[in-house]
């Protein structure tokens, strides 16, 4: 692509929108690499490169703790939301009928409640049944929460997919079974990676449900690790910030990975 000079506020507002995207990441990664007593400022690059933020981090192992349960708390959560999200999305689009109508809007207003407002409601209930620091406890109110976006970018999605092509795949003997999982299924790939991706960093990142489920330190994720570098007493910028470095990398692997399906899927989307 050549440079049209008559372009050039263009260049200008991506130059400076990028350098805006990217500012917070060099933030980190400079605190990442200072020394607990370096007071200078959090902008300025120190000038002597301190490692030991990492080396501490990584030798007394909770780093990995925290990425191991986080990859198992977000597969799980995932698989959850993708096999009933699209499945439970089949059934509202193509069967118009005044009770899907109804069920739909319900979604809709479920995803407007937040769910810091009933936290202690779910962490009553949970603890009553043992679920408290519990993988499957876990994975199981995180699912609820996210269900509602999934059913629904599912629903938009499927409801853009011709119904002719259910007809003709019914009139060749396909069960709706069959007809979901060789018609439908296949057709669901940039909005499963846009799910992932959306999803995924959520449950990645979750704080407040994780800070009162997971109390045991063995079921410490990214979040909560990182939070242990703070107290009353001092905090630990450095450490923190060399946490949330590594903590970072596998989601900016996965995204790096899915890109281009998640920027078709965003494309898709906005024109159906």
């Amino acid at each position: 692509m050549k440079f049209r000079a008559k372009d050039w506020w263009k260049y200008l507002v991506s130059i400076a929108l990028l350098i805006i995207y990217l500012f917070p990441f060099y933030i980190i990664i400079n605190v990442s690499l200072k020394a607990f007593s370096d007071t200078t400022s959090r902008i300025q690059f120190p000038e002597t490169i301190y490692w030991d933020n990492y080396n501490k981090i990584i030798q007394s192992g909770e780093i990995f703790t925290g990425i191991k349960n986080c990859l198992i708390i977000t597969v799980l959560v995932l698989l959850v939301e993708i096999v009933i999200g699209c499945m439970a999305a089949y059934g509202l689009a193509r069967n118009q009928s005044k009770l899907n109508e109804i069920v739909r809007s319900l979604i809709m207003s479920v995803m407007m409640i937040t769910p810091l407002t009933i936290l202690v409601g779910v962490y009553s209930t949970m603890s009553k049944i043992h679920a408290t620091s519990t993988y499957w406890g876990m994975v199981l109110v995180l699912s609820a929460f996210g269900l509602p976006l999934v059913i629904f970018l599912y629903t938009n999605f499927i409801s853009s997919i011709p119904v002719a092509l259910d007809e003709a795949a019914a009139i060749d003997g396909a069960s709706n079974f069959q007809v979901f999982f060789k018609i439908i299924l296949p057709q669901l790939k940039t909005v499963t990676v846009t799910v992932i991706i959306l999803q995924g960093v959520s449950v990645w990142n979750e704080y407040t449900y994780a800070y009162y489920f997971l109390q045991k330190t063995s079921m410490r994720t990214i979040t909560l690790v990182i939070k242990t570098f703070f107290s009353a007493v001092s905090n630990d910028y450095g450490a923190a910030a060399a946490t949330a470095v590594i903590g970072m990398l596998p989601l900016i692997i996965v995204y790096l990975c899915l890109q281009k399906y998640f920027i078709q899927g965003q494309v898709d989307s906005a024109i159906k």
